[in-house]
């Protein structure tokens, strides 16, 4: 089955507001974050979203609900919040300046900012570096970090085959075609267009709050992760 996938960034919080890491932290939305998501609902109202999932996060699911309060598709009301599809997990760096956090990732490799990591690295390397100057080495790795996002998409893929196999079981099935909406995180969408888009973009800086990032989606090769995704669009804004 193939699904379209919308992934739309959350809208702006305090934290991004004051320029912190937040991974798993909750920061609410700030007003600008409240017209972000209404903005995107905006651009998804006359779209019939089959089914939609968050993190477990509120921003996320705060963001979700009010952009599925402004569709007009009869669409599915509420989002499935799951831990799997949190931002990266920034360890004892959560809740510190992002400019201070990235000096101390990367000033050991040479690099002192995120654009300097992703540039010299990649973007998975942000995570290990990260990792292994977080004194618990709590963050997450890059390896850590796929097991857990496979998991999330492996969520979406059994919603697709049940649906399939069993339908009358499903209180909201989807078929092939349909749209998802998910509510994305910054690292996380970056993590994603690194690993599954073309060459050519520029992924030094996060997308935008409340932009949509499209990719489509062959829940048959969930086992075959690398080839599962397809970009379509990347922050998209109007």
């Amino acid at each position: 089955m193939k699904l379209h996938l919308h992934l739309v960034r959350h809208g702006q919080t305090y934290f991004n507001r004051y320029n912190k890491l937040q991974g798993w932290s909750n920061s609410p939305l700030t007003e600008k974050g409240r017209e972000d998501a209404r903005k995107a609902g905006r651009l998804l109202s006359l779209t019939h979203i089959a089914a939609a999932y968050c993190s477990d996060t509120t921003r996320a699911q705060d963001t979700a609900q009010l952009i599925l309060e402004m569709n007009h598709k009869k669409s599915v009301k509420t989002a499935t919040s799951s831990r799997f599809f949190r931002e990266q997990f920034y360890g004892s760096f959560e809740g510190t300046d992002m400019a201070a956090a990235w000096y101390m990732a990367g000033g050991p490799h040479g690099a002192s900012t995120y654009a300097e990591i992703v540039e010299k690295f990649g973007i998975g390397a942000t995570k290990d570096f990260l990792k292994e100057a977080d004194p618990f080495h709590d963050a997450e790795s890059e390896g850590e970090f796929w097991v857990r996002i496979r998991e999330g998409y492996r969520l979406i893929a059994n919603h697709a085959r049940h649906s399939e196999e069993d339908p009358d079981t499903v209180i909201h099935p989807v078929h092939d075609g349909d749209d998802i909406l998910i509510i994305a995180h910054g690292n996380l969408l970056l993590s994603l267009m690194q690993r599954f888009a073309p060459e050519g973009y520029d992924l030094s800086e996060r997308p935008m709050n409340g932009s949509i990032t499209t990719f489509d989606f062959d829940t048959d090769k969930i086992d075959d992760f690398d080839h599962a995704l397809t970009l379509v669009e990347y922050n998209r804004t109007k």
